[in-house]
């Protein structure tokens, strides 16, 4: 009676049916977890900080019930492109780099069928200075941080090129995760005594800044030798790893945006504000990540993954629809996500391969967060994602992609 009811009550106001049918399948439930990757792994260099995170109250997490879900959570179910194997970002917010780097890594093997492992910290390392630099320039308005996006990759690769792992890793003393935070925090308790003091000598400014990073990061090298021949990191780029940055673009679906224009990606960690996103509608965003990844292209992707249908136990990432039914996904939903922030753009990981079921995609998604890296160190889905069709469609924001797979789109701009 009651639902029969609610059915009328609904006709009545003219309300979906089949959105009052579609409520109340998936469930909410609450876990305290248990401390995973970050606290057992990557803090045990950072005892202190370990110890306090022990001591405090476990928290209650909201997150969609998956027991007794059938999840394509299997690396081996998957069509994959090559991929260096996952590694861990450490206590860093460089997730914009790791990722980037893992799919230029795939690029050059696609291209050039070359197995190369690069160097995250020597592009984060010159991005901060690029990030202080602008600090100084705008006398301190503009954003200092360890966030950015995708294509300050390629943005840094142009102007300083690019060195293998071993070149330059980033680590000194012993350890084997990265931990920027103190790094950070000097670096941006510098800058704020330079807005105080008014003191803007940017020569002086960018020298501190990099003192800083040698003592924590150790200084990057000025060249780099291959077989023998020595050559700078912009001559590594061009000659060995023949990557051209300009043939990598960035995709967005934002109705917030004009479509069928470049436009400015208005979130914090743009924080150079970057006006070159292909801004398309949604079924065009959906239809371009479908074709490439069945060309053989992978992506840089990036968008939210702080949702009660992202779980970093079973590694799945759903729409429950207590958020949203699948067939009401579309541009509107994202852009009222996008302009409450309850969409935002807090991660950016490589998507690597694909898997077709009951019609729509399941996507295999490299991750170098401990979120990814909470299981069995040992298993094959160590370090990896498995996002559904409707969450790529409804939270993740953009991707980047070599122009060829999409250059069919890029002629209606």
């Amino acid at each position: 009676m009651k639902k029969l009811t609610a059915l009328l009550f609904a006709i009545m106001l003219g309300l979906p049916v089949a959105l009052l049918q579609g409520q109340n399948k998936d469930k909410v439930t609450f876990i305290t977890p248990e401390p995973g990757f970050y606290q057992n792994s990557i803090l045990r260099d950072d005892r202190e900080v370990k110890e306090k995170m022990e001591a405090s109250e476990p928290r209650r997490i909201l997150t969609m019930d998956l027991s007794g879900r059938d999840l394509p959570n299997k690396v081996d179910l998957y069509e994959q492109e090559w991929h260096t194997a996952p590694i861990s970002q450490g206590n860093t917010g460089t997730c914009w780099c790791f990722s980037t780097i893992s799919f230029l890594e795939s690029e050059a093997y696609r291209l050039h069928n070359m197995e190369v492992k690069l160097s995250e910290m020597y592009t984060v390392y010159w991005e901060y200075v690029e990030k202080a630099r602008r600090y100084v320039r705008e006398r301190g308005n503009s954003r200092f941080s360890e966030g950015s996006e995708a294509n300050a990759v390629t943005r840094m690769w142009k102007k300083y090129g690019c060195v293998p792992a071993e070149a330059y890793t980033g680590y000194l003393d012993g350890r084997i995760y990265h931990n920027h935070e103190e790094m950070v925090d000097e670096m941006s308790t510098f800058l704020a005594s330079l807005k105080k003091t008014q003191n803007w000598n940017e020569e002086a400014a960018l020298e501190t800044i990099r003192s800083i990073m040698n003592h924590y990061m150790g200084v990057p090298p000025a060249t780099v030798t291959v077989n023998g021949e020595e050559m700078t990191p912009l001559a590594y780029m061009q000659n060995v790893v023949r990557l051209n940055p300009d043939d990598y673009i960035e995709l967005l679906s934002l109705a917030t945006e004009p479509f069928y224009q470049q436009v400015e990606y208005k979130v914090p960690d743009n924080w150079w504000h970057s006006a070159s996103y292909f801004n398309v509608p949604l079924e065009e965003y959906m239809a371009a990540l479908k074709k490439a990844v069945r060309k053989g292209y992978t992506v840089s992707i990036g968008g939210d993954v702080s949702e009660p249908g992202f779980d970093r136990i079973t590694q799945c990432a759903l729409v429950p629809d207590f958020d949203i039914p699948s067939a009401y996904i579309n541009d509107d939903a994202r852009a009222f996500r996008f302009y409450n922030r309850t969409t935002t753009d807090d991660h950016g990981m490589h998507l690597v391969g694909f898997l077709n079921g009951d019609g729509k995609d399941w996507y295999l998604v490299k991750d170098s967060s401990s979120g990814s890296r909470n299981n069995d160190e040992n298993a094959e889905e160590f370090g990896y994602y498995f996002f559904s069709e409707d969450y790529v469609k409804l939270k993740m924001t953009g991707f980047m992609v070599h122009r060829d797979a999409v250059k069919d789109l890029l002629k209606k701009f």
